[in-house]
């Protein structure tokens, strides 16, 4: 042990030989089996065991599911052109339901392996995690791992291999093209020449580049000769998958100094010539002290750990820490470096690096700066890529366990904040959301009984949406004092405008320096250009506009309108679902001279009297979230696996063939898909499987739009009737 933390305390104050970088793919294609490798190599675990052991899998259910579920940290020292390199490396979960976990890495690294499989080639999972380390300016590397598969098992020649592997890269290009700027891009883009490609097999402990080639003398002809004839142990020798990797790494890997020149402009909106700016660039480790928390959990022994990328200054054990959102103080009574399970404690970790801070209380995403520090603007949120759609009510069998089961369940959404955590004060019911079943019941449920906390929970609940369809004649809200009129129209936002609001704009409105750059981009995204002028909110997918000429006091009320409207979005009038797609249009208001009398317990109810009034009057309907699939089946069960598709209200969007097996994508509502996986196992004889490519939302069938309303309305306890303009 301790020769491992000299080893890394010797270049933990070199930036230049630092390298922050996780491993990231689609489920199944073998990131934590080539963590395992690396881990080996800094002899961390036995090479015979590599591969095997799953070290980084240290949870049980980890280990139970053969899959990752909850990023891992370890940091090695790898000796590269005669220098040593500390690599501060993130195992990050391949399963989109944990894909939380792998945005929250992202905060945290300069660089990543994506790894594909060479028999599965590319699919969603790696266009997904590509997606978010493009958005993080997190620069990417290839491994193309299984290659053994392709020689033992499907005994492809030279060439037909050489075809695959084109076809990989071009594939994983075209994904960075997609995500980045032309000029990111160009410079980003993966070849095999250059050595930003390396080919092997995790499982077999060996793997190959160019440049290790050329170094070596080792030619693809050996190679394919060599697993021929079973001397996978020898060449892993000759070429061990560690050392080729890691000199990848090291060679075509940002330093955090060089990444962040390009990647503290594109999260923190603050002022870059600023002192604390000008740190962060430089990532000065005797600046401000800044770091963000990218991962929480929760150590029965040593209590809270915090996971932390340190952007600029240094972190001491001792030091006094204040979260800029929380606005809480808070004490790192420890501070180290992670090794998988186990935290190696030292006496500060300087910028550049991923610290384990024990003892503070912060929530993932907190930015965090010295207690007695100027406060900064804090980093951009961690933007996750799919929003949670599934919930289920969770409550105690002994009332006893309430306060324990708030408090796990606090936690729990604090570690991850893909988990929603709600609970009603009025009915002490308390619905967790997550990504899918399974992030829920691995993160939730399992956590839960592992605390003793013996648990009742529903069956999963999908949270649908509310809409319109057309524009609603101007219609009069009145305050229930009578003496404030507000007169409103609402009508569908426009497709474009909705897109833009949903992908682009928090991030044109974190760096717009004036109100009219706002403008621009909603003009070009497709939108009036009076109506840009007078936007009074935007809220999630909606948006409020005055398009009204000069009403008396409107400034006085405005703040009791928009929160009328967010109010209103929050809890539709047909089911209290959130309501997306919807524009409101104040046209005119009369209101009481008196302020006492149009204060907010007369304009709240009035705006949303009016919005009510309006929504029932343009096409309401109930919107259901539904995903995107890809599914991949031997061809001779393609017939089986479309008619489980079929079955659950799915449509087919396209079928290919790719040798014996087929693809198809297709769409289905989220609420036919609980079960999904089994049956599809089962139609498929165990060798189907299906990946997440998008989750969308489109209306409910109009045949079910009535039952659906009604049965959404019983389980909230609302009337058992059709919401109606009387009525509302």
């Amino acid at each position: 042990m301790s020769k491992e933390l000299d080893a890394i305390q010797e270049v933990i104050n070199d930036p230049e030989h630092i390298r922050n970088i996780a491993i990231a793919a689609h489920i199944d294609h073998g990131k934590t089996t080539l963590t395992d490798n690396l881990l080996a190599r800094a002899g961390m675990i036995s090479e015979k065991l590599a591969g095997d052991q799953r070290f980084m899998d240290f949870d049980d259910q980890e280990a139970e599911r053969g899959i990752t579920i909850y990023s891992a940290n370890i940091s090695m020292v790898h000796e590269y052109d005669g220098s040593n390199y500390l690599v501060n490396l993130i195992d990050t979960p391949g399963h989109v339901d944990f894909g939380g976990d792998v945005t929250r890495a992202m905060r945290a690294v300069d660089g990543v392996v994506v790894l594909v499989d060479a028999v599965d080639g590319v699919m969603p999972q790696t266009e997904t995690v590509m997606k978010q380390a493009m958005n993080e300016g997190v620069k990417p590397v290839l491994f193309i791992n299984k290659v053994d598969r392709l020689i033992e098992e499907m005994q492809l020649t030279p060439e037909e291999m050489q075809k695959r592997f084109t076809e990989i890269i071009r594939k994983v290009n075209n994904i960075l093209r997609k995500y980045s700027d032309e000029e990111t891009a160009e410079r980003w883009q993966m070849a095999v020449n250059d050595g930003t490609v390396a080919f092997g097999s995790a499982l077999k402990n060996w793997a190959i580049s160019a440049p290790y080639m050329q170094e070596t003398g080792i030619t693809f002809s050996d190679i394919i000769e060599r697993v021929n004839n079973g001397d996978h142990e020898g060449l892993s020798e000759d070429a061990p998958i560690e050392e080729v990797v890691l000199d990848m790494v090291v060679k075509h890997l940002n330093n955090p100094q060089e990444s962040s020149q390009y990647r503290i402009p594109a999260i923190w909106p603050g002022d870059a010539d600023s002192e604390v700016g000008q740190s962060m660039a430089k990532q000065d480790q005797d600046g401000p002290f800044v770091g963000v928390v990218t991962n929480v959990e929760d150590d029965e022994h040593a209590g809270t750990i915090a996971t932390a990328r340190i952007f600029s200054g240094t972190v001491h054990e001792g030091d006094e820490l204040y979260g800029i959102e929380s606005h809480k103080e808070e004490r790192a009574q420890q501070v180290g470096i992670y090794s998988g399970p186990r935290k190696l404690t030292v006496d500060e970790v300087p910028a550049g690096n991923i610290a384990a801070i024990t003892g503070p209380d912060f929530s993932t995403g907190e930015t965090i700066i010295a207690k007695d520090a100027e406060e900064i603007q804090p980093f951009e949120q961690i933007e996750h890529v799919f929003e949670p759609v599934v919930t289920k009510a969770i409550e105690p069998k002994r009332t006893s366990d309430l306060p324990k089961l708030i408090e796990e369940l606090r936690k729990r959404s604090k570690e991850d904040n893909t988990i929603q955590v709600d609970i009603d004060e009025e009915t002490g019911e308390t619905t967790v959301s997550g990504l899918g079943e399974l992030h829920i019941e691995a993160k939730v449920e399992r956590h839960l009984e592992e605390q003793g906390i013996d648990i009742e929970v529903s069956e999963p609940i999908v949270v649908f949406r509310e809409g319109i369809t057309e524009a609603s004649p101007e219609v009069t809200g009145k305050s229930p004092n009578r003496h404030n009129k507000l007169e409103i129209s609402v009508e569908p936002l426009e497709e474009s405008v909705r897109k833009f609001l949903k992908e682009e704009y928090e991030e044109v409105k974190m760096q717009a320096d004036e109100q009219h750059e706002i403008k621009e981009a909603l003009i070009e995204a497709g939108m009036d250009k009076d109506e840009a002028d007078n936007v009074m909110e935007v809220y999630e997918e909606n948006m409020f506009v005055n398009a009204s000429r000069g009403i008396k006091n409107l400034r006085e009320i405005e703040e009791y309108l928009v929160d009328a409207f967010k109010e209103f979005c929050d809890e539709g009038p047909l089911a209290n679902e959130p309501v997306i797609g919807f524009k409101v249009k104040l046209h005119d208001a009369k209101l009481h001279e008196d302020a006492i009398h149009r204060g907010p317990a007369q304009m709240i109810p009035a705006t949303k009297d009016a919005m009510t009034r309006g929504f029932l009057q343009a096409g309401p309907e109930l919107i259901e979230p539904k995903q995107k699939l890809r599914i991949d089946t031997p061809t001779d069960t393609m017939g089986e696996a479309m008619t489980e598709v079929s079955n659950r209200r799915g449509d087919v969007i396209d079928m290919e063939e790719e040798g014996d097996s087929s693809v198809i994508k297709c769409k289905l509502p989220v609420e036919e898909l609980f079960g999904f996986e089994a049956a599809l196992k089962s139609a498929t004889n165990g060798q189907g499987f299906f990946s997440l490519i998008d989750i969308i939302f489109e209306p409910l069938p109009m045949n079910l739009q009535e039952e659906k309303i009604l049965d959404i309305r019983e389980r909230k306890g609302m009337k058992q009737e059709m919401p109606s303009l009387e009525e509302e």
